[in-house]
């Protein structure tokens, strides 16, 4: 009785997470009477894989996907070379006013994004920048919760590998990295999978920084797709939300083994 129970608490709870997977990829490819019917149709008569045609070509699709490529590798390339040094002081090094700074970047993870928008947005507009692509990639440059996460890692490094490195006249580059990436690379991977898609999905941001289609990324343009005449496309809003989903897919089954190493550390052998 016990087994069911839990199998059936496990059931509603996939249910929970997957059903809206599966009902936009069944509005992907359902036809505009369909969308609208009543009851909802779950199973398409036929399904209409020109949908995805029509989102990819109703504007600009190739550019909006550059751009976050562009966007979204920028920043977790210079995520990493800010944070990995940041996270070895933190967790290798002792200096004064450490908690106090330690303490500043918790804060800086606690303030959401929404409360900081209008003076970097107008800190941007100051630089001459606000029509290119730097004013997404900039303010993401380093990560809280990275540089947090990092150094706990560091943290279960024994003290005494870093030492012995250090007596061998080892840079502290080397240390950083031929020691602490090396057996680091789980919570990298984790960091940088977190990063691409909290960056690759995010839509307020750029909505506030582009008023362009050559700088928009992918999130903002299939948004844009929503309504034709007055009328809401919800098959081909879907369609290109289907093509917004699929790299982070990609890159997901890539990283999840990383992702549990990260998060059941066991220590280094």
């Amino acid at each position: 009785m016990r087994l069911t129970w839990g199998f059936l608490l496990k059931l509603i709870v996939l249910m929970v997470f997957i059903f809206p997977f599966l009902w936009m990829i069944s509005t992907s490819l359902q036809t505009f009477r369909e969308t609208l019917s009543f009851p909802p149709t779950l199973i398409p008569a036929s399904p209409q894989w020109i949908n995805f045609v029509e989102a990819m070509s109703a504007g600009p699709f190739l550019t909006y996907a550059k751009n976050s490529v562009i966007i979204t590798g920028s920043i977790i390339i210079l995520q990493l070379i800010v944070m990995i040094p940041a996270a070895y002081a933190f967790a290798k090094y002792k200096f004064r006013g450490k908690n106090i700074l330690f303490g500043l970047v918790l804060l800086a993870f606690m303030i959401p994004g929404q409360i900081t928008f209008i003076p970097v947005y107008l800190m941007m507009a100051d630089w001459g920048i606000s029509k290119t692509l730097l004013p997404q990639i900039i303010p993401f440059m380093s990560s809280a919760f990275g540089i947090f996460l990092l150094r706990q890692y560091f943290m279960q490094i024994p003290q005494e590998i870093v030492e012995a490195a250090r007596l061998d006249n080892a840079s502290e580059f080397k240390i950083m990295c031929h020691i602490m990436i090396p057996m680091s690379k789980a919570a990298l991977a984790t960091i940088a999978l977190f990063s691409f898609v909290s960056h690759w999905n995010d839509y307020f941001w750029p909505l506030i920084m582009t008023d362009s289609a050559a700088i928009r990324p992918l999130t903002v343009g299939i948004a844009m797709l929503r309504e034709t005449e007055g009328i809401s496309n919800w098959h081909i809003i879907m369609a290109g939300n289907v093509v917004l989903v699929v790299p982070i897919l990609v890159v997901y089954l890539f990283c999840s083994k990383q992702i549990v190493k990260a998060f059941v550390y066991s220590g280094i052998k």
